[in-house]
């Protein structure tokens, strides 16, 4: 007699194979670069082996899988939380308003990529097996008696097929993206855009160049130790003004190294032979994901350059049709980057507090169409009827 499939839930990636994980994360990678390099077994297991995650971070692994005898027929990365940071889509206030209506928020379920506001499918595995890992995310949450239940930078497939399940809330929020359109250079890029705007970019590049800094462009085995050495300090630094603590440890970039770096690029600025500024990108199949940036000089427009200049540059140049520059950044619009929307998947045990979150995503979610639709008609990109180039 054929016997029922079970949910487990995992101590670690670490008991799972990387072969076992991987054919449902990226079994593109038979051909190729994975899609999404974040939800791969080598960059949550660095996570994990740096402690990056783990013990005293607030992110508990503890992996969803739904296995049948010694196979694993689908999976999800899921985290006990103990707090809100590192995730980008914000709940703070719901923390907040549960607290003084007398709950306890935390500790709470989070499907995610740890301290990465990027994209990618959170339910790995063949798409009929979603809805059997959702329910089984929520019985964990419901057993437990924890508040809630999250899953963060869904892809929008993966919301709109799931909402509703046991009450779950679809949340649409927004980032900025820049779409190759065809390009077959940053100058055909700049040809796309309105007069002004393309005077501003290319000023704003002389004015990077002209801090006499060398710029170089590494992934693979030209990113060395050394460079390592450099970019941990700008990440301290950006790590410690944006969020008080850097999440990821210098234990984490040995990791990546060991495992991923032909999966990076790193962008540098240098004096001479000593970086002065760094951008960490990811590269995916479609995609390049820019992640951290930081310095120990400040140059203007420097950051603009490495940032979303070099990324773009780079993308056109290896035939990427996307660069996902991170979370929030308004900035980002006159740069290229129009605004895109972002899915997450919320379930809340207690009914009333649901309703009073579905009430506020209602909301939530005609403020962000609008500012959408807002945004993108300020975009810097010509419209229809056309302008001569400069």
């Amino acid at each position: 007699m054929d016997t029922m499939p079970d949910l487990i839930l995992r101590d670690s990636l670490a008991d799972i194979a990387a072969p076992d994980w991987d054919a449902l994360a990226a079994p593109e990678q038979a051909t190729g670069r994975p899609h999404d390099p974040f939800t791969t077994h080598r960059f949550l297991s660095a996570l994990e082996a740096s402690g990056s995650t783990g013990t005293g971070t607030g992110w508990t692994a503890r992996p969803l899988v739904l296995q049948d005898g010694s196979d694993i027929l689908a999976a999800t990365p899921l985290y006990v939380k103990s707090h809100s940071q590192g995730e980008y889509i914000f709940d703070h206030g719901w923390a907040d308003a549960f607290a003084r209506a007398g709950g306890r928020y935390y500790p709470k379920l989070q499907v995610a990529v740890p301290f990465t506001p990027a994209t990618g499918r959170r339910f790995l595995g063949p798409d009929d097996h979603r809805e059997t890992l959702l329910r089984g995310l929520i019985g964990v949450a419901a057993q437990n008696r924890l508040s809630s239940l999250h899953i963060t930078f869904c892809t929008a497939d993966e919301a709109e097929a799931l909402a509703g399940v046991e009450g779950t809330l679809h949340r649409i929020t927004q980032q900025f993206h820049w779409e190759n359109r065809g390009y077959g250079s940053f100058e055909d890029f700049l040809a796309d855009l309105s007069s002004r705007k393309r005077k501003t970019i290319r000023k704003e590049r002389a004015t990077a160049q002209a801090s006499g800094l060398t710029i170089q462009c590494l992934t693979g085995d030209a990113i060395e130790p050394r460079h390592w050495d450099a970019f941990w300090q700008f990440y301290q630094d950006t790590g410690a003004r944006k969020w008080g603590t850097p999440y990821l440890t210098r234990r984490a970039f040995d990791h990546l190294h060991q495992t991923m770096r032909d999966d990076m690029l790193l962008v540098l600025a240098c004096d001479g032979d000593r970086p002065v500024a760094g951008a960490l990108n990811f590269i995916g199949r479609d995609t390049l994901f820019g992640r951290y940036w930081g310095c120990i000089e400040d140059h203007p427009c420097l950051h603009f350059e490495l940032c979303y200049y070099q990324a773009i540059d780079w993308a056109i140049t290896h035939g990427l049709h996307r660069v996902e520059a991170g979370a929030q950044g308004e900035h980002k619009l006159a740069r290229g980057y129009l605004p895109t929307p972002v899915h997450s998947l919320h379930w809340i045990a207690e009914p009333s507090f649901r309703r009073a979150v579905a009430d506020y995503l209602q909301a939530e979610r005609r403020a962000v169409d609008e500012d959408i639709e807002v945004l993108t008609s300020y975009g810097p990109f010509r419209k229809l009827s056309a302008e001569p180039q400069a």
